[in-house]
């Protein structure tokens, strides 16, 4: 029924047919088309029916329609009037007036009422001024129904009024006093609601009349500050808009509007009427305020003011802010100076809040980063006039008692000041090192003066902000730890000194660990002596015995946080410490008692809290050195501890109260203690503990009401909803949290605790602000209670449960209140804690103590508490897990429900029955589902008590939630429930709407993936929930829209189909630029949600809302960089962590789908972010373009760049900030993503096939934008923040790898990068200056070898720029562990392996470059550098290598002692390696495992090219380079290379045999490039081979690698160091033979050698597995061959072949591999004894011969004709050897080679599975087989007859190639072999081919395969001749002669024959020619006997000879043409002396 809806008149008929309770959908479906087509349509499109239209919409106002329809309905009768004819908007007024004036007071009219309201302030808003002034009786109307109306009418009525001022603008000032009246009045109204629309009102009467700031102005104020008294948010909220509207409106009149007689107002007076609602509400007559606070503060007020202050900011600009800076700043801070703001120690710190929230607010968001650098030294000045004001306060102390206060007041303002400070620094990160650059101006000195303030918060607070400047600028950290110690050993005797230095080394030390360079290693020792020191002299000096015992032990705790490896050595000293701190005993601990004063109780307390700080901190960071011993030890102080608490009420009355604070600063630090340890390590203490802890939470000994601050948090997060605590999700959680109802809500400040200074927060929020020590504990003792509850007997848990209920029962009122609440969240930790650990809670007395305490609550008035009530049943029935107790509790709800009428009741037992269900889950409670599900839909529909209907809706979004498939049976029912609910709820119960919306995200869940059906139910049910969605979208409240969104992105994730974008896209984008935290976070939710999927629709639809029109660009916020630059720019402002996460992910998704299609617009929006920094940078940028590319975009480039610099010509007051370091950072890494993206299309890497793209108006292509890409990575790399310079360098690198191979078409020979090497080298030259961080430095390393290695730079003087950059590096190598270091010596071992590592990679790419290319020497640009000739990349490294090669090897052996196992860490060197320290091992051991692979693999080439050169030649061979002349002594000494060489072989190997870490293929193929770039040294094989078992380990190894990696490069590396093994051998064997023969008899033989003198074998010819060399080689080749040719492997199922399917995947590679594989089988013989190789020969044969079968099959592409050539060579190199012959073994070798043939023969036979072996191949290896071993062959017939059919079959195959190849072969068969055995063959042969030559004589060839098959057989013919006996050769030549003959050509066709026929005339004359004078008889003979042929044969040679001579005329003739004619001008001068 609901498409009839969709008409442009109401389809009156179809409403009358519908049920009533349907109509109001009906009717708003209708609407919501009409707004739709309205919006859109033409005049002409409604013209017709626009009468009728209006009617029926007027008509609806008195249908009472609810709330979403009144609002659609006014917006339709607007539009309507807008977009027709507007002749009947008057009536339609004047209708609306009536009913605005009727006197019916009735609930039934009220939606009339409204409705008509709502039509007013529509019509009006849309139509303005076209309204005429027809106003003013509107708005008296209204103003006079306001007296009797209603809070719904009141407010609807100011929402009108706003929207009359706003629409009629400054036409409407006649009626613009008596709406200032109205709101006047409405501003202070009960109903916040109302309050909140008067201040609208109010906020756009600033905006049109002129009296509201001038005249009104004050009055306004005093208003503003009525109305924030009692307040909530919202209200809150939009008075301080109003206020800060009104402020800046007053300084900033809008032209026109000024009196001319008014004078202007002073900022001064603005600021002083602000500062006057700060401090005292208002003007006075707020005598008795409703807040509870103290002295006259009332917080709502302060609160509401500081929003105001950011409000007014805003408005007036960051341009003025910038301008204004230290007007602002200076009164912003004194407000917290003025006595009336502090009056307490909790409003103190809640004022501080404020004023540091202004100033975060204004000073982070609206300032750019040099605007900050200056508000930074602003703040300086402030505190250094602090600074001198306490100084000349402290002189004055004796004078004047007033001073004190002041010192108060300046700490406060100095703690704001601070804070600010170390949040710039903190969010200006290295950009900030401006600020410490000159230390007379910078802001350490201000800083670090106060730490002596008198004030501790002061201390700390400035202790907190060097942490801070610390963190952003980590090259400050070591200096400003240096400095504190200093200043502490000078100002020992100062308490202020000694307590302000030691916090101030307590954040720094607390900071290292965001500082990822670190500190050195030494400062923990030196730290920690003076902590010791302080410890020991705190007794000496009692003025100081306090601090002393503070300072030592804060700094212990701090020192923790530097982790294991800085505290293993000081442990025992530690547990010492710890020890010394308690007393031993009980009995000491009496003694104690005894003596003693107040003031030495108190350094006791404070000293064992401090030791407890200190413990708790070191189980936190040292997780590693807890063992059960030292937790034995550590428990004997705490059992102590606990016993000493006992005593301590006795000590506190004894003493004074004043030991309170210290005594529970014990009892804090103790419980945390204990949290931290396992729990059954101290279950002997639990009775005495229990007790303390029960009692320290039901407040037994604590007269204050303080309540615990962990109640929210352990209610689960879903419930805010009903504890309106989403407040903590606003971005002003910092102040709103002050007015909480909770003791101890935002009231968390440094100096509760100086031990936070060391604890680690959040990045969002880095000030720690630990809560009051009252609170503190609680929150401490409820958390150990919950953990030690599930290991408590169930009698004292019972015991304790009665307790609880007796402490409730006897207190009262607020009391009774705050131990509930403590008791609750307690027991809700222990709940929890049972569930953990799968515990059940005990017997049934146990479970009734816990659900009748739980009943209590249930009731209570406090709605946390019926929350913590039922959250705690549901936990109970979860633990219990009994059924028929889940029953007896839904019973009891159930039973209430139905009887209870109170609120109180209601409320509680609906959360129970959702939690229940929550808990258990939908089948542990289905059996209650229909009761629950039937009674909250009862309860929901409560109109009378919206409180009521929020916890039942929540209740049943909880059961619907956790029902699962038992609730779908409810979810149509409940479903029209929401929808009539949302039509018909007023919206100001926003609580309500929110419910409805969880309830509908349920419920869509609930039906899930069900919505995209077309049933008619589920067409309703998703029609309903687009309904929904639509009148949460159109609500005023962010939270209600908020669930709307994410209600569609649920919706989108079932059925995507039914989610318009078109209508969504917008919506969410005009809510991005919300001011709504929680819905800016749900829109960005939904978007990544929605670009995962649809990206580019999503972008489409968000560009089509860019807009030049202000009123788009303010809704919208899109410009025409669309939603990515849109988001980008929120990455800049929003600071909430999960936001910037997911506005970090929407833009991936978006630029992994959408940058490669549309690239210039995403790296247009990219360089716009990069691009706009600082002018320095800007500056630098410029310079660095000088020799851009040539490339077509380059104009475009300057072109953009103009306007891109060009100033802002409209609203200059508020400029945009330009990006800051974190986005430019990620807009980097988007960089990068964009570059990983374009790999899937080559052509965006190929600069010519993407130009002719381009022409052909194809997409765009990242290649024509590398001009841009260099640019932007330029401008990263060299920017002032570390962070993107990493970024930048990182994607430098990926440019030059991706780019560095492209070709310059136009320029062949050159690559496109060439033209950017001065940009590169500018780049990386920043990095190498010595004040960069090593990181950096590290990273450029990286990118300067990248460069190098990529062989880009041809000349030598544009390479030597980077490699000048690298030598500059190699001082640091040398620098030593002496320097003066500012970072952890981690940070030096990385810089000095990137150096390493770096020229390693050069080095690698230099000789692999001269060895591969000799040709490609650099050339000099310089013309007159003559002595650059031949100069390579390897000469300009050559230098070096002498230091180079001595420091890869240290760097090696560091790596190698690094790598042992934790058992030989007893062998690593005490003072440490060449390049790590001793106590920086485990940091240092991943940069090693990063750069080992690459120094290896350059030590190995060096030994190689240089090392080993000199050895070498010792050896006898030549080679190697020449020794320099710097090189130390023994740097090629035969010690050290043996030493180098095992090192390196050693670490390869045990790389590569690591079972524990799996070898990256890369590092696998460096570790074998280097063992085998070493065993191509003659001397290192022979060094290894005096180790009989290396070799075998090693080719055990190499076995091992390759059957743990696949690459074939690995495969081909191990078959490289496979030969050289097998070469190793044969040399070795070499050597022995040479030995044998020179050594006497009486020599003794060597016990262990590598292969016995004759070879492996021996006599018996036994080859040994496991002892063998050959055996351990064929263990490989088989490994490797079955690997890549499976059919060759034996266990192989199934050993068919199996190329077919294979055949595609053999590659150049694959193809090298396996020839390289057969060539080694090939060698493996000649390491054998003749025994010995007979043993092995037969498995060769069967691999080489089995290859060739799965090689070569008939049909196969020729592309494995590389592996058979191998193969037959290696056939016939095997059956060519000498070594059998005269050998006993003769007769093995003889059936050796025949069986071999036979296989042949077997393998060329076709089966199923094989095809047959390719012809020529089988006749070529069998041809092979008969010329090696003819005589072998012959005596076995039955291999001569296959072989001859073999020829006979492959003469008469089709395929002439075939033909010409047997032919061919059979030549070299009869030349090669006698003719005795070539009988046989002859006789077979040589009657086919003298066949064919008769044939052809007839039928000439056509073809040149044909000719050349004809050209071969009279060559084969020839060659019988020759052989033939000479009595046979005259018949042979009668055949032969003749059809040579008739080969010739006569003289009329020779002219005209083809190219064919007249080679063959040429061949067969020249053939005719020959035979003449070699056989002259039989010639003559024949040539009488047949005289046509000798008539043929002499024309034939006639004009052979005729054609000769003119063909020598004809190139006489042509040589004299060729000669240069004589120049007709003479030149005058000679230029020969110039040559």
């Amino acid at each position: 029924m609901m498409e009839l809806a969709h008409s442009l008149l109401l389809n009156e008929e179809a409403l009358q047919k519908i049920p009533d309770n349907k109509k109001p959908v009906f009717v708003f479906e209708w609407l919501r088309f009409l707004d739709k087509v309205l919006s859109a349509a033409q005049k002409s499109d409604i013209k017709e029916k626009q009468k009728r239209l209006v009617e029926q919409l007027i008509n609806q106002i008195s249908e009472s329609p609810g709330p979403p329809t009144r609002k659609l309905l006014a917006r339709c009768l607007a539009t309507l009037f807008i977009v027709g004819d507007s002749f009947a908007m008057f009536d339609a007024i004047n209708k609306c007036n009536e009913i605005a004036k009727s006197k019916d007071d009735s609930p039934s009219y009220l939606p009339t009422r409204l409705a008509a309201v709502a039509c007013l302030g529509g019509i009006y808003e849309k139509m303005g001024r076209m309204t005429g002034r027809s106003y003013e009786e509107t708005v008296q109307a209204l103003i006079k129904s306001l007296k009797s109306a209603e809070s719904q009418c009141r407010g609807e009525t100011m929402m009108t009024l706003e929207k009359i001022v706003k629409g009629l603008g400054t036409a409407g000032q006649q009626s613009y006093k008596d709406v200032y009246k109205a709101a006047k009045a409405a501003m202070t109204d009960r109903a916040m609601a109302v309050r909140t629309a008067a201040a609208k009102c109010m906020y756009q009467l600033v905006n049109e009349a002129p009296f509201m700031s001038t005249t009104e102005m004050e009055t306004v104020v005093s208003l503003c500050y009525r109305a924030l008294d009692g307040s909530n948010y919202d209200a809150r909220y939009a008075v301080a808009e109003l206020l800060g509207n009104l402020c800046a409106t007053t300084l900033n009149p809008k032209p026109n509007t000024t009196n001319a007689r008014s004078k202007p107002v002073k900022l001064e007076d603005v600021l002083g009427l602000l500062s006057a609602g700060f401090l005292r509400g208002g003007f006075g007559f707020l005598k008795s305020s409703t807040s509870s606070s103290s002295a006259g503060v009332n917080r709502e007020i302060r609160v509401g003011v500081t929003h105001a202050y950011v409000e007014f900011i805003k408005c007036m600009g960051g341009l003025w802010l910038e301008r204004n800076i230290s007007t602002f700043l200076n009164h912003v801070l004194e407000l917290v100076a003025n006595p009336r703001a502090t009056p307490t120690h909790v409003d103190a710190v809640y004022a501080r809040k404020c004023v540091s929230f202004i100033i975060r607010s204004v000073i982070g968001g609206l300032l750019g980063e040099k605007a900050q650098i200056a508000a930074a030294k602003e703040i300086c000045q402030i505190i250094i006039k602090q600074m001198n004001f306490v100084g000349e306060a402290s002189a004055d102390a004796a004078e004047s008692k007033a001073t004190a206060a002041d010192i108060t007041g300046s700490q406060h303002v100095l703690v704001c000041a601070l804070h600010e400070l170390g949040c710039l620094v903190l969010s200006l990160g290295t950009s900030a090192s401006p600020l410490v650059a000159e230390p007379a101006t910078g802001i350490i000195e201000p800083v670090v003066s106060v730490l002596i303030h008198p004030s501790a918060s002061a201390r700390l607070s400035a202790s907190w902000c060097l942490g801070s400047i610390s963190v952003a600028l980590p090259s400050q950290l070591t200096p400003l730890v240096d400095r504190c110690i200093e200043r502490m050993n000078k100002l020992k005797s100062s308490p202020e000194a000694v307590s302000g230095y030691s916090s101030a080394l307590t954040s720094l030390l607390g900071r290292v660990y965001q500082c990822p360079l670190g500190i050195p290693h030494a400062k923990g020792k030196q730290i920690f002596n003076i902590a010791e020191e302080l410890l020991r002299t705190a007794s000496q000096n009692s003025r100081l015995s306090l601090q002393r015992t503070q300072s030592g032990w804060l700094l212990l705790g701090a020192l923790m946080t530097l982790g294991s490896p800085v505290i293993k050595g000081h442990l025992p000293r530690m547990l010492l410490l710890w020890r010394n701190a308690f007393p031993r005993s009980v009995k000491e601990l009496e003694s104690e008692k005894a003596r003693g004063d107040s003031f030495t109780w108190q350094v006791t307390l404070e000293g064992r809290a401090g030791a407890l700080g200190a413990m708790l901190s070191f189980l936190q960071h040292c997780r590693e050195l807890i063992t059960e011993d030292v937790i034995r030890r550590l428990l004997a102080p705490l059992e102590c501890t606990l016993t000493m608490l006992a005593h301590m009420p006795g000590v506190i009355k004894m003493y004074g109260t004043h030991l309170k604070a210290s005594a529970a600063m014990v009892r804090l630090r103790l419980y945390d203690v204990l949290s931290m340890l396992p729990p059954q390590s101290y279950e002997g203490t639990y009775t005495s503990l229990l007790r303390e802890l029960v009692a320290e939470f039901t407040l037994t000994d604590n007269p204050a009401n303080t309540t615990t601050s962990l109640l929210r948090s352990l209610c689960h997060v879903d419930d805010s909803v009903i504890l309106g605590s989403w407040l903590q999700e606003t971005d002003h959680k910092a102040v709103e949290d002050q007015l909480q109802p909770n003791s101890a809500s935002g009231s968390g400040a440094l100096e509760h605790d100086a031990h936070s200074l060391f604890y680690r927060c959040p990045i969002s929020d880095p000030i720690p602000g630990p809560l009051p020590l009252g609170v503190a504990v609680i929150d401490s003792s409820v958390r150990l209670y919950g953990l030690i509850f599930p290991r408590v007997a169930h009698k004292h848990r019972y015991q304790m449960l009665q307790h609880f209920n007796e402490c409730i029962k006897q207190a009262k009122s607020t009391r009774q209140q705050a131990v509930q609440m403590n008791i609750f969240t307690a027991v809700l930790c222990a709940l929890k804690s049972l569930s953990d650990t799968k515990t059940k809670l005990g017997p049934d007395e146990v479970k009734k103590a816990a659900f009748n305490l739980i009943l209590g609550a249930l009731s209570s008035t406090n709605p946390i508490l019926r929350c913590a009530a039922g959250e705690a049943l549901g936990r109970m029935a979860q633990v219990v897990g009994d059924s028929k107790f889940i029953a007896e509790m839904a019973q009891y709800s159930f039973d209430k429900l139905k009887s209870a009428r109170d609120v109180v009741s209601r409320t509680g037992n609906s959360l129970a029955l959702g939690c229940l269900h929550r808990y258990v889950g939908g089948m542990g409670s289905g059996q209650h589902l229909n009761t629950s599900v039937s009674i909250l839909l009862a309860l929901a529909q409560d109109f009378n008590s919206p409180v009521v209907q929020v916890w039942a809706l929540h209740a049943l979004a909880l059961i619907a939630d956790s029902g699962g498939p038992m609730f779908r049976g409810y979810v149509e029912p409940t479903l029209s429930l929401v929808l009539q609910l949302l039509l018909s709820v007023p919206p100001t119960t926003v609580d309500v709407h929110q419910c409805l919306g969880k309830c509908l995200s349920a419920l869509i869940t609930s039906i899930g993936p069900e919505l995209q059906g077309n049933s008619g139910s589920i067409a309703t049910a998703r029609l309903s929930c687009l309904v929904c969605c639509a009148i949460m979208q159109d609500h005023s409240d962010s939270l209600v829209q908020a669930e709307a969104v994410a209600c569609l992105q649920q919706l989108h994730m079932f059925a995507p189909r039914h989610v318009n974008l078109g209508t969504l896209v917008p919506h969410l984008c005009e809510k991005l630029v919300s001011s709504h935290l929680l819905l800016r976070r749900a829109v960005v939710a939904c978007l990544r949600q929605l670009v995962t999927r649809e990206a580019k629709e999503v972008s489409v639809h968000a560009l089509a809302l860019a807009s030049d029109e202000a009123d788009k660009i303010e809704k919208f916020g899109i410009t025409e960089t669309g939603m990515e630059g849109k988001l980008f720019g929120m990455c800049d402002t929003e600071v909430d962590g999960k936001l910037i996460s997911d506005l970090q992910d929407t833009l991936v998704s978006l630029l992994q789908t959408l940058a490669t299609k549309d690239l210039t617009r995403w790296l247009n929006l990219l360089r716009e972010i990069l691009s706009s920094s600082t002018d320095a940078t800007s500056n630098q940028q410029d310079e660095s373009q000088g020799n851009n590319n040539d490339d077509d975009d380059d104009d475009e480039d300057n072109e953009n760049d103009a306007e891109e610099f060009t100033a802002p010509e409209v609203d200059v007051t508020h400029p945009t900030v330009a990006p800051r370091w974190p986005t430019r950072v990620f807009a980097t890494d988007c960089l990068r993503k964009i570059v990983v993206a374009c790999e899937e299309d080559l052509t965006h890497f190929d600069l010519e096939t993407a130009r002719e793209a381009k022409k052909d108006g194809k997409c765009d292509f990242l290649v024509l934008h590398l001009s841009e890409l260099v640019r932007m990575s330029f401008i990263a790399a060299t920017s002032d923040s570390n962070q993107l310079r990493l970024a930048g360098l990182a994607a430098l690198q990926d440019i030059i790898t991706k780019f560095c191979n492209v070709p310059e078409p136009e320029f062949p020979g050159h690559v496109i990068l060439e033209q950017y090497q001065a940009q590169v080298s500018a780049a990386l030259r920043p990095a190498f200056s010595p004040e960069t961080p090593s990181d950096v430095t590290a990273a450029a390393c990286d990118v300067c070898s990248t460069w190098i290695g990529s062989g880009v730079a041809r000349d030598l003087n544009d390479l030597r720029r980077v490699h000048q950059l690298l030598v500059s590096s190699l001082g640091k190598l040398n620098a030593g562990k002496s320097q003066c270091a500012l970072y952890n010596e981690s940070a030096s071992t990385m810089e000095k392996l990137a150096v390493l590592r770096a020229w390693a990679e050069v080095y690698i790419v230099a000789v692999s470059r001269e060895h591969g290319n000799p040709d490609t020497l650099l050339k000099s640009t310089d013309e007159d550098d003559f002595d650059n000739k031949g100069e390579s990349l390897l000469t300009l490294v050559q230098s070096e290598l002498p230091t180079l090669s001595q420091n890869w090897f240290l760097a090696l052996k560091d790596h190698a002692l690094l790598s042992l196992p934790t058992e030989f860490s007893g062998q690593l060197p005490s003072d440490g390696g060449a390049f790590y320290h001793v106590d920086t091992i485990d940091s240092a051991r991943p940069h090693y495992r990063k750069s080992w692979p690459s120094i290896l693999h350059a030590l190995a080439i060096w030994l190689k090219e240089a090392g080993f050169a000199k050895l070498n030649k010792d050896m006898g061979h030549p080679g190697g380079e020449s020794q320099p002349t710097n090189a130390p002594a023994n740097l090629y000494s035969e010690e050290a290379n043996a030493e180098r060489l095992y090192l390196i072989i050693g670490i390869c190997v045990e790389a590569m045999c690591n079972t524990t870490i799996q070898l990256p293929e890369h590092t696998a193929e460096t570790c074998l490039h280097a063992i085998h770039a070493l065993l191509e040294s003659p001397w290192a094989r022979a060094q290894v081979a005096k180790d009989p078992v290396l070799y075998k380990e090693l080719l055990n190894v190499m076995h091992r690698v390759f059957l743990t990696h696949s690459g074939v490069k690995v495969h081909l590396a191990v078959m490289d160091v496979v030969r050289c093994v097998v070469k190793a051998a044969q040399e070795h064997l070499k050597f022995l033979k040479q030995m044998e023969e020179s050594k006497s008899d009486k020599e003794s033989k060597e016990s262990k050698i590598l292969l016995p003198p004759g070879g492996e074998g021996g006599e018996s010819g036994e080859v040994i597995p496991g002892q063998s060399i050959v055996f351990a080689t064929l263990e490989v080749c088989l490994g490797v061959l079955s690997r890549r040719v499976p059919a060759l492997n034996p266990a192989a199922q199934t050993t068919g072949f199996q190329m077919s399917k294979k055949h595609s995947q053999v590659t150049e590679e694959i193809s090298q591999l396996l020839s390289n594989v057969v060539q080694v089988l090939a060698d493996l013989s000649s390491l054998c004894s003749v025994p010995g190789s007979l043993a092995v020969l037969p498995t060769v044969f069967h691999l080489i011969l089995g290859l060739l079968r799965e090689m070569s099959p008939i049909s196969m592409d020729k592309q494995n004709s590389a592996v058979v050539t191998v193969c037959i060579n290696c056939i016939r190199t095997l059956l060519n050897s000498k070594r059998y012959e005269g050998d006993k073994k003769l007769p093995d070798w003889h059936k050796l080679i025949q069986s071999s043939l036979a296989t042949v023969i077997k393998n060329s036979i076709s089966d199923a599975d094989y095809p047959g072996m390719d012809e020529t191949t089988y006749l070529y290896t069998i041809t092979v087989f008969i010329i090696c071993a003819s005589h072998v062959i012959n005596k076995n017939i039955v291999l001569v007859k296959p072989c001859i059919k073999a020829y006979l079959d492959c003469w008469q195959s089709e395929h002439t190639h075939i033909r010409l190849k047997c032919c061919q072969l059979f030549t070299t068969l009869i030349s090669q072999i006698s003719s005795e055995d070539a009988m046989p063959y002859i006789h077979i042969m040589a009657p086919k081919i003298i066949d064919y030559l008769y044939t052809c004589s007839t039928s000439p060839p056509e073809t040149e395969l044909e000719r050349d098959l004809l050209l071969a057989s009279i060559n084969t013919f020839q060659m019988l001749i020759g052989i033939a006996e000479e009595n046979k050769r005259i018949t042979l030549l009668t055949v032969f002669l003749p059809i040579l003959v008739s080969y010739l050509l006569d003289e009329k066709s020779l002219p005209t024959a083809s190219k064919i026929s007249r080679r063959i005339h040429d061949e067969s004359l020249s053939h005719l020619m020959k035979i003449g004078p070699q056989y002259p008889a039989q010639f003559r003979v024949i040539m009488t006997k047949q005289t046509d042929l000798k008539a043929r044969l002499e024309t034939a040679i006639k004009v052979n000879q005729e054609a000769k001579s003119a063909l020598i005329k004809a190139q006489e003739k042509a040589k004299i043409a060729a000669q240069p004619a004589k120049p007709t001008i003479t030149l005058k001068t000679n230029f020969g002396s110039f040559a």
